[in-house]
């Protein structure tokens, strides 16, 4: 009798604590909404957005890690295109559509100013570009411009050329799968660091600092606490790392960039240059910044996008065969290709014109970006591919004013994340979203003057991605490389989800067999 009756007691006890821990997190949940509605601008009449906080000190930072794409759409279902969550510990206003996103593009320096996340803008540097503001970003963007000039393209291009030529030749040239999304990852890393950097590390220094890196970008979004084992501590350190090999590196670069007789002309040396035009000196400091950021854009986004390039061409053969064709007709084979002599098969098999590319040695092209420009359906091809999967879901600003959007309040101080993605999927111009048509670029009715910010792949405005027309040119190199010299075959039983944080790529990195191509299009077998 006594032992049942302690029994009952240390039950009764069990379930007391249990009721007081659920009122306990429901009195937290209670206080944590109040809080952000207490936010709200009393002398603006209009209402907070629709949406949810999520739970306290978290908000739903959590779900939009898994469920990614998802997130957004299912609340955007819920809630309408403007809604309020609580991401990274801030609160956001999320908007989608190309009225919304117009005013909050063109209201840079008045309504909003750029301001990433917390731990982006720790991890990145407060000297780089993107993390500053007004006239100190103005000046930055004047020094980055030559970066990305039409001349610093064409010099950029035969490094272009050959580094993509190289990678695809290497996933030919295996006889079984090839995990596609690392690969890009390495491919736009070499890029960064030998062509726009030009760095030249060893091999050993290649995969250190390739492996800091990796850790640097998969912890870019976390949650700002910079605690043991955090996903912070751990973008810290990889970012310790990065710059310790980069100072190094970059005061050799600047000791032997007078001596040098290479001819070839990278990202730092027309920063350098531009700066000094502008009488600005640059610290080390500023350098490795700039350097680390520079890697960021060219070697994340610009990844996704390669894999999401190589995805869309192997379920579409099509789009493949018409690619084929318009190089054909502008008489451009691959890129790097060493299976036929340089003239011989192309005079006889190509549609050859007078303004054909010049030839190397071993029968690749060497492209202008004139002669690019004239390749008119991997133009479209590419544009597709940004807008059905941008390798980004927004931009964030923060609120510098209160001020309205869709008859809803955005109150100082709190962030704005505009969509691109959603934005794509909803813009009227855009027929069968869901489908991947290149061709929809070509009509007119699409490309037509009317609201340019229904496709934003880039961003737009004081803050449109600076690199953009860098990215478009690796997009175009691969494109032609693929469709000039090889055939795809999935190598998983399904085609793979897609993951949206911190940039698209497939779940399984997306397993892909290359089998090689002659002049003429015709396979020659794995491995070749």
């Amino acid at each position: 009798m006594l032992g049942a009756l302690g029994a009952l007691s240390v039950l009764a006890t069990a379930v007391a604590c249990l009721m007081s821990l659920v009122l306990l997190l429901a009195v937290a949940q209670h206080l944590w909404l109040l809080r952000w509605t207490a936010t709200r601008d009393r002398a603006f009449q209009l209402p907070l957005p629709k949406g949810s906080m999520g739970l306290p000190i978290l908000g739903e930072t959590l779900h939009w890690m898994v469920q990614g794409a998802n997130f957004h759409s299912s609340r955007r279902e819920k809630f309408g295109n403007v809604f309020k969550t609580h991401l990274l510990g801030k609160p956001v206003i999320r908007v989608t559509g190309a009225e919304y996103i117009r005013k909050i593009i063109m209201g840079e320096h008045s309504l909003v100013a750029s301001q990433w996340p917390k731990s982006v803008r720790l991890l990145l540097g407060d000297t780089t570009l993107s993390n500053s503001v007004g006239d100190v970003h103005r000046h930055k963007r004047k020094l980055f411009s030559k970066v990305f000039s039409r001349t610093a393209l064409e010099n950029y291009l035969p490094q272009l050329q050959g580094a993509v030529a190289r990678a695809v030749r290497s996933w030919r040239a295996r006889p079984d799968e090839v995990n596609v999304y690392p690969e890009c990852q390495a491919l736009t890393f070499h890029v960064a660091v030998r062509v726009l950097l030009g760095l030249r590390p060893s091999e050993a220094d290649m995969t250190r600092i390739g492996k800091a890196f990796q850790q640097f970008v998969a912890n870019i979004f976390s949650l700002p606490f910079d605690v043991p084992f955090s996903g912070l501590r751990k973008g810290l350190q990889a970012r310790a790392e990065l710059h310790n090999y980069l100072e190094t590196a970059l005061r050799e670069k600047l000791a032997a960039r007078d001596r040098s007789e290479s001819g070839e002309v990278d990202a730092m040396d027309y920063l350098i240059e531009s700066a000094r035009e502008q009488g600005i000196s640059i610290s080390i400091k500023e350098l490795k910044e700039a350097a680390v950021e520079l890697i960021f854009a060219a070697y994340s986004t610009t990844s996704s996008a390669c894999t999401s390039l190589v995805l869309q061409l192997l379920l579409h053969e099509l789009v493949l065969q018409k690619l084929r064709a318009e190089l054909r007709a502008h008489a451009v084979p691959p890129l790097g290709c060493t299976c036929r002599p340089a003239d011989m098969e192309i005079d006889r098999e190509w549609k050859v014109r007078d303004e054909r590319p010049e030839m190397c040695e071993c029968g690749g092209a060497r492209l202008s970006l004139e002669q690019l420009g004239k390749l008119s359906y991997l133009d479209c091809v590419v544009k597709e591919v940004l807008r059905l999967l941008p390798p980004v879901s927004g931009g964030y600003r923060t609120a510098l004013q209160t001020f309205e959007i869709d008859g809803y309040q955005v109150p100082k101080g709190w962030s704005v994340l505009y969509s691109i993605r959603d934005t794509h999927d909803t813009a009227p111009q855009f027929a069968r979203p869901e489908r991947f048509e290149p061709e929809r670029f070509a009509d007119p009715l699409t490309t037509a003057p009317g609201d340019r910010y229904h496709y934003v792949p880039f961003g737009g405005g004081a803050r449109s991605c600076m690199g953009r027309e860098l990215a478009r040119l690796i997009l175009k190199l691969l494109g032609i490389e693929l469709a000039g010299s090889c055939r795809l075959e999935l190598a998983s039983s399904k085609v793979p989800q897609l993951r949206t944080v911190p940039v698209v790529h497939p779940v399984d990195g997306l397993r892909v067999i290359f089998h090689g191509l002659d002049a003429n299009h015709n396979e020659l077998g794995v491995g070749v």
